[in-house]
C-alpha cells in the first residue's frame, strides 16, 4: 500500500486526497510525528490531538493566501509536514533544523512567529482588519486551545473582533473541558442544527424579511427570544454570541468531515464565528492518552515504554526549588505558591499534593498571577510566584507598578533563566535581568547551585520588599557543594583570590569558569573568581577593593549584554572613576535560535573556550593602552 504522505510535497497538496482515504493520512501523519519528537523532542501530546483538524483547516483553506494562526503554536507539526516541509521534519528541533514552532522566515505558509499564549486572536483580528482595508477577500482563522483562553488578552481580542464585524473564524481546540454526555448530545445535535444551511437562512433570511413588517417584527422578536432561550439552557456558546460571535459546536475534532462541515458553514457567515472543537490530547499514542501532561513537551524518548532515552538523574534547580518550598512551608505558614499553568514545569506539583489551601494555578494568566501575589502580600502573607522567564515578560507593569512601587514582600522566582535550547527564539529567559534590575527597590539574584537556590529563597523571606530569582533549566552545577558564606544583601562569594585579573559571574558558571582558569593558567593568568550573586543590588564594596590591587575585570552572565549585570558595573566603575577595566560576558542583545545548549554557548561566548578568550584579549589591550 503506497504511503500517503509522499504525495504531500508542496502546500495544498492535501486537497488532492480523496476523502474516504484522511483517517489513513491521519495515521501516517501520527506515526512520523511520533517517530520524529520520540528521537529529538519536542511537544507530542498537543499535536498527536491536532492531526484531524489541522487536515480539515487544509482542506478548507488555500496556502499562503489564507492565513492560519496557531495559538502558542506547539500544536503546528502537521501544519509544517501538509505545507511542503514532509522532507525535513526529521530536522525538528535541531540546530538547524526546522524549530518547533511556526515561523514566518522558514515557510510563508507561517503567518505569525508564534510561542506565547493567548496572542492568536489579536493577531487574527489585526490581520482580518487590514484584509478589509486592503480590499482582499483571503480567510483568516485563528486556532486557540482552552488553556489560552484563561489568557486576558484573548478576551480583550474577542470583545474586538465581535465589535469589528470583520469576517474570522475562531477555532476552539478544545482538548480538556468535560462535557456531560447528555449536555454533550444535546449540544451536538443544535450544533449541527445551526449549522444547517436552514438555521442559517432562518437566521440571516427569514428574520429579516419578518422584521420589514409590524406583526412580522413581533413575530422575528419572539423568535429570537425562544431561539436564546433555549441556547441559554442547552448550548454553552451563550458567552461567545454575547460578544457578537456566532457559535457552532461542539463539533468532534477527529471527524474531518464533521469539521470541514463547520468550517463551511462559518464561511458563509458575516462577522465572528467560533468553531468548539473537542479533541484528545496524545490521540493514537496510549501512554500519552493516559497522562497527557507528561507527554505535553518531551525530551527524546522510548515509544515502546514512553521512557526518556538518556535520563538523567542529577537535581535538576526545578526540583530543589520545588523541595525547598515545600521545607520553608512547614515553619511559615504564611508562604504560598502561585504559577501560571505550569504547576509540574516549576517543580511545585508535590507542594501543590501537601498544600492544597496555599498552592494557586491561576491559568495562563501572568499578569494576574503577580497582582494576585501582590494582594496576598499585602494581607499578610509570603507569596512565591513561580513562572518560566520567558513569560515573566508579559507582568513587566504588574512588577514595577503592583509590587515593587508599594514595596510589597513577593518572591519571584523564574525557571527557564539564561539559554533555552530546544524551544528556540520565543523562549529565551536572556531578558529578564535587564528589566528587572531597572525597578527600584527590586533584589535580584542568581544562585550558582542548588545549595545557593536553597539559601538565596530561605534569604528572600527575610526581605521587607521584592526579590526575583533566577534559575536555569536542567542540572548544570546545580548538585556542586561548595563551601558557601551567608547571603548577605549585595555581597558576593569570593572563592579564589588571584592577581591582575578578576572574574565576577552569575549562576551556574561554576564549572565554566573553572575551565577558563585552567585554560589561563598556560598565559600566566590566575584571575581572583567571585561568585556574583546579587545583580542587583551588586557588590561595590568588593570591586572597589579591586581597583587598586586588579587591572581588569570581567563579569559574567546567562544574559543580555544590554542593560544587564555587567552593563551596570562598567557604568558605575566609570562613574565613580574607578581604575579597572571591565569586559562585560554576556549574550548578544538577539533571539538566540534553538540549537544544543553547548552550541548555545558558544554562539553567545559563554563556554568556558570564549571566556578565556575574551580575558586573554582584555588583558592584551590594557596592556597596550597603558
Amino acid at each position: 500500500m503506497a504511503n500517503l504522505l509522499e504525495k504531500i510535497n508542496q502546500p495544498n497538496d492535501v486537497k488532492a486526497i480523496p476523502e474516504e482515504k484522511l483517517p489513513r493520512l491521519a495515521a501516517e501523519i501520527r506515526k512520523e510525528i511520533l517517530r520524529t519528537v520520540s528521537r529529538n523532542g519536542g511537544h507530542l501530546a498537543s499535536n498527536l490531538g491536532a492531526v484531524e483538524l489541522t487536515i480539515a483547516l487544509h482542506r478548507f483553506l488555500t496556502f499562503p493566501e489564507d492565513k492560519l494562526i496557531w495559538d502558542v503554536g506547539h500544536q503546528c507539526y502537521t501544519h509544517k509536514i501538509l505545507t511542503g516541509r514532509r522532507e525535513q521534519f526529521p530536522t525538528l528541533r535541531k540546530m538547524d533544523g526546522l524549530s518547533g514552532f511556526p515561523k514566518r522566515a522558514e515557510s510563508e505558509c507561517d503567518a505569525f512567529d508564534t510561542g506565547h499564549s493567548s496572542t492568536s486572536l489579536s493577531v487574527a483580528a489585526g490581520m482580518a482588519k487590514a484584509r478589509d482595508i486592503r480590499g482582499e477577500d483571503n480567510r483568516v482563522v485563528a486556532v486557540i486551545g482552552d488553556g489560552s483562553l484563561s489568557g486576558g488578552m484573548a478576551y480583550e481580542a474577542l470583545n474586538n473582533i465581535g465589535r469589528f464585524h470583520t469576517n474570522v473564524i475562531i477555532v476552539l481546540n478544545d482538548n480538556e473541558m468535560s462535557i456531560s454526555k447528555n449536555v454533550g448530545g444535546v449540544a451536538n445535535y443544535l450544533g449541527h442544527l445551526r449549522m444547517s444551511q436552514g438555521y442559517l437562512n432562518l437566521k440571516d433570511s427569514v428574520e429579516r424579511k419578518l422584521s420589514k413588517t409590524n406583526i412580522g417584527g413581533a413575530l422575528a422578536k419572539g423568535i429570537r427570544k425562544t431561539k436564546d432561550s433555549i441556547r441559554q439552557i442547552m448550548i454553552p456558546g451563550d458567552f461567545f454570541e454575547e460578544l457578537g460571535l456566532t457559535y457552532f459546536g461542539p463539533v468532534d475534532g477527529h471527524n474531518i468531515s464533521e469539521i470541514t462541515m463547520a468550517l463551511q458553514a462559518a464561511a458563509k457567515i458575516r462577522g465572528g464565528v467560533l468553531i468548539h472543537v473537542l479533541t484528545r490530547k496524545g490521540r493514537g499514542y496510549s501512554l500519552a492518552e493516559k497522562e497527557p501532561s507528561k507527554f505535553h513537551g518531551v525530551e527524546p524518548f522510548l515509544l515502546a515504554t514512553g521512557e526518556v532515552r538518556d535520563k538523567n538523574t542529577a537535581p535538576t534547580y526545578t526540583s530543589v526549588f520545588g523541595e525547598t518550598c515545600m521545607r520553608l512551608a512547614e515553619k511559615n505558614p504564611e508562604l504560598v505558591c502561585i504559577t501560571a499553568a505550569m504547576t509540574g514545569g516549576t517543580g511545585l506539583s508535590e507542594f501543590a499534593k501537601n498544600y492544597p489551601n496555599r498552592f494557586f494555578d491561576v491559568g495562563i494568566a501572568e499578569e494576574h498571577a503577580v497582582t494576585f501575589a501582590a494582594g496576598m502580600a499585602a494581607s499578610g502573607m509570603r507569596p512565591v510566584v513561580c513562572i518560566y522567564s520567558t513569560f515573566l515578560q508579559r507582568a513587566y507593569d504588574q512588577i514595577l507598578h503592583d509590587v515593587c512601587l508599594p514595596k510589597l514582600p513577593v518572591i519571584l522566582a523564574f525557571d527557564r533563566a539564561g539559554l533555552v535550547a530546544g524551544d528556540g527564539e520565543t523562549h529565551q529567559g536572556l531578558f529578564d535581568i535587564g528589566f528587572l534590575t531597572q525597578m527600584p527597590g527590586m533584589t535580584v539574584l542568581a544562585p550558582s547551585d542548588g545549595d545557593e537556590l536553597r539559601a538565596m529563597m530561605a534569604y528572600a523571606l527575610t526581605c521587607g520588599g521584592p526579590v526575583a530569582i533566577r534559575y536555569p533549566k536542567g542540572s548544570q552545577d546545580c548538585a556542586a557543594n561548595e563551601p558557601k558564606s551567608p547571603i548577605i544583601t549585595g555581597r558576593c562569594d569570593e572563592i579564589v583570590r588571584g592577581e591582575t585579573v578578576a572574574i565576577s559571574y552569575l549562576g551556574p558558571f561554576g564549572t565554566i569558569i573553572s575551565d577558563a582558569c585552567d585554560a589561563l593558567a598556560a598565559d600566566g593568568i590566575h584571575p581572583t573568581v567571585a561568585d556574583a550573586r546579587f545583580a542587583a543590588p551588586f557588590d561595590r564594596e568588593w570591586i572597589r577593593g579591586l581597583a587598586g590591587t586588579h587591572d581588569v575585570l570581567v563579569t559574567v552572565e546567562e544574559g543580555t549584554s544590554a542593560g544587564g549585570y555587567g552593563e551596570a558595573v562598567a557604568a558605575w566603575c566609570e562613574q565613580e572613576g574607578l581604575p579597572i577595566r571591565v569586559a562585560v560576558v554576556a549574550a548578544p542583545n538577539a533571539f538566540p535560535a534553538h540549537a544544543p545548549r553547548k552550541n548555545l554557548l558558544r554562539q553567545c561566548g559563554l563556554d568556558a573556550l570564549s571566556v578565556a578568550e575574551t580575558i586573554r584579549r582584555t588583558v592584551a589591550n590594557t596592556e597596550r593602552s597603558e
